[in-house]
């Protein structure tokens, strides 16, 4: 066994083949698996991760089913629908018509893998409580459809202990000796939707096995596609480390939201602040405020923790009071819309308030989490006329049952104030007039004329 460090691909371990050279590939350039398997990796759940996922395993020349157990997510991809970076895009158009990439909603297919990754989501409902109930599913199905010789990988994010909870025992209540017959491991995912600067085979992995031996096959399998590895020495371990890097990023977030509060009441530009002090080359990392952190990652991880450890009655009140800042942030722009319409003259009920952008970042299509959806709830609720302008969505259903459809003249919406949500790369913001009340929660609409903000 190797020691437990950063670990890159060997000699004798083929380089991930390019997404040019994929386009080339025949059914006799795909390399061989165990020969009872027909795939060499399946992956369940083809979400925001798990389709990525899969065709950066399949433009490294692996045979791969990718299993989803919604009809209606098949078609999306089937039909090139997906959301998708530029590169994954492409790379799916060359999967959809090569025979190394099949698309599935059979759970039975599973036993012809040689390894299952899961990447399905791990929300929590509206009291902030962890909703394990598609793990719990998807891991179970998995347990159901396991063979010898397989490896199966949870990459979900989840308290510490789920792997072995949810994959480890109920193997071992099969009859199966894990880290012989089967091998279990934990792998998070390290995705960032959106973001086309890393690219996903580019980006570290960090995985932690049941036994040494699941550590090994899981490392072999992950370097079928990354370039690097760093392995940990326990199942937990791993687990624990994304729950620290996204509990990381929301603690920080808190901080940047309360910073940019502070500036305004010292009639400071917080982005100026931020961008001076990113010029530290160390010691710093730049947090952006906002009006909320949509996403699935930051709103809900750091919750699991929280979960777990009131079981364990351990204290975490930094983390405690960072996710209660982060949960009221929505609610915050909700008032400070009242307080900039009032101070024009205008109450909040009757008044006609646009929203431009609803999704939880820029240049994507998802509104997982997205801060949007309650703020427009908040604002319908105390009785404003809201509309949003997001070319992304042709409409939405809020949390509270509401539906919108977009709107496509913002112009002649003629809204009393608008309020500047998420400002994709092609939002066209030239119609804004120079006497129109608009509230900026980014902090960054500088071209925007008689700006407010959060």
């Amino acid at each position: 066994m190797t020691t437990f460090d950063s670990i890159t691909r060997s000699d004798q371990i083929e380089q991930p083949a390019r997404f040019a050279q994929s386009a080339r590939w025949t059914v006799a350039d795909l390399p061989a698996a165990e020969p009872e398997f027909e795939f060499d990796v399946a992956i369940v759940g083809l979400g925001y991760v798990g389709l990525p996922t899969a065709l950066a395993y399949h433009g490294s020349n692996s045979r791969v089913l990718a299993l989803d157990v919604s009809e209606r997510r098949i078609e999306v991809i089937r039909s090139n629908n997906a959301d998708l970076l530029d590169i994954d895009r492409a790379r799916l158009l060359v999967a959809l018509d090569h025979p190394g990439f099949v698309l599935s909603t059979d759970p039975d297919d599973l036993r012809r893998a040689a390894a299952v990754i899961v990447c399905v989501p791990t929300p929590v409902d509206e009291h902030l409580i962890p909703d394990l109930s598609i793990l719990k599913a998807a891991t179970q199905m998995v347990v159901d459809h396991a063979v010898p010789g397989q490896v199966l990988m949870l990459t979900s994010t989840s308290y510490v202990g789920c792997t072995d909870d949810l994959l480890v025992k109920p193997l071992v209540n099969r009859g199966f000796t894990v880290g012989s017959d089967v091998f279990v491991a934990f792998s998070a995912e390290r995705i960032d939707p959106g973001n086309a600067t890393f690219d996903h085979d580019e980006v570290p992995r960090v995985v932690g096995g049941a036994t040494a031996e699941c550590e090994e096959e899981a490392t072999k399998l992950l370097l079928r596609y990354v370039t690097n590895v760093h392995r940990v020495r326990s199942l937990a371990a791993a687990e624990m480390t994304k729950l620290l890097e996204n509990t990381f990023r929301a603690v920080n977030i808190a901080l940047a939201n309360e910073f940019a509060d502070i500036c305004k009441s010292l009639d400071l530009d917080i982005a100026d602040v931020v961008d001076a002090a990113s010029t530290k080359p160390y010691g710093y990392m730049p947090f952006l405020p906002g009006p909320g952190v949509g996403g699935h990652c930051i709103p809900c991880d750091p919750h699991y923790l929280l979960w777990q450890l009131r079981k364990q009655r351990v204290a975490a009140p930094m983390i405690t009071q960072a996710m209660v800042e982060i949960a009221a942030r929505p609610n915050r722009v909700v008032d400070r819309v009242q307080e900039v319409l009032s101070d024009a003259g205008y109450g909040l009920t009757g008044s006609r308030v646009l929203v431009i952008g609803i999704a939880y970042k820029p240049d994507v299509a998802d509104l997982r989490e997205s801060p949007a959806l309650e703020i427009l709830d908040g604002l319908i609720e105390r009785g404003a006329n809201v509309a949003f302008l997001d070319g992304h969505f042709e409409g939405v259903t809020l949390p509270s049952g509401t539906s919108l459809l977009a709107e496509t003249d913002p112009v002649a919406y003629g809204a009393d104030l608008v309020l500047l949500h998420t400002r994709h790369s092609d939002t066209d913001l030239s119609w804004i007039a120079p006497g129109q009340l608009v509230l900026d929660t980014t902090y960054r609409g500088v071209d925007v004329p008689q700006r407010v903000i959060l």
